[in-house]
């Protein structure tokens, strides 16, 4: 006979939700490789057995965490896809626009850079990981769709511009972890960027009118 999952009431709901924001604290401090469960619920004021009556793991926890982070990420970007702002007037205004929705966090990156590591030994989560990152790439392309229309420009290549942009933000965020402080940094992102928007978009030819 097989077993159904607990019914999520909203005492677990916020017991998982204080694990998950334990944790955060946690394997900022620790670095995920370092962490243990105990430590999680010493910083939740849980036991070991409101954990495990929640997660099956680390990892699992992790994941939950990663979820809430992407589902904020994507709840701005479709923000900003939204149109209610001014109009850009150009390819740099339009990626600024995106930066601006889109927070630099070192001690996600951290975080994230650790057990990106981790999942690369681990079966089965790498692939997790791959489809997460997919769908953040796939938030982006609607968002520059509605930014670059407004500029006449158009996308020529969506999968490949998605993926450019997430390498690019990952590998600026690593830069900016290391220097936080430096505007050469954030201006270089900004103009790397621009320039792969640029690269994989075109101007919007206008439709020629024939006479009859």
């Amino acid at each position: 006979m097989s077993s159904t999952p607990k019914p999520v009431t909203r005492r677990r709901a916020q017991t998982r939700q204080r694990l998950v924001e334990a944790a955060r604290e946690v394997f900022a401090r620790e670095g995920f490789g370092r962490s243990t469960v105990e430590q999680v619920c010493e910083a939740a004021g849980f036991t070991r057995g409101a954990f495990y009556s929640n997660f099956t793991s680390l990892d699992e926890l992790f994941l939950e965490m990663w979820a809430q982070e992407s589902a904020s990420l994507l709840a701005r970007l479709q923000d900003v896809a939204a149109g209610g702002a001014p109009k850009v007037k150009d390819v740099r205004a339009a990626v600024e626009r995106v930066l601006e929705a889109l927070p630099v966090d070192t001690d996600w990156f951290q975080i994230t850079s650790e057990f990106t590591a981790h999942a690369v030994r681990t079966p089965g989560l790498a692939q997790v990981m791959a489809a997460r990152e997919q769908a953040i790439q796939e938030a982006l392309a609607p968002v520059f769709d509605l930014l670059l229309a407004q500029v006449g420009r158009r996308v020529t290549n969506r999968v490949a511009l998605g993926r450019s942009l997430v390498a690019a933000y990952d590998g600026t965020l690593a830069q900016l972890a290391v220097e936080p402080a430096s505007k050469a940094v954030r201006r270089h992102r900004v103009e790397l960027f621009t320039l792969l928007v640029e690269h994989y978009s075109e101007p919007v030819r206008p439709r020629r009118r024939f006479l009859l």
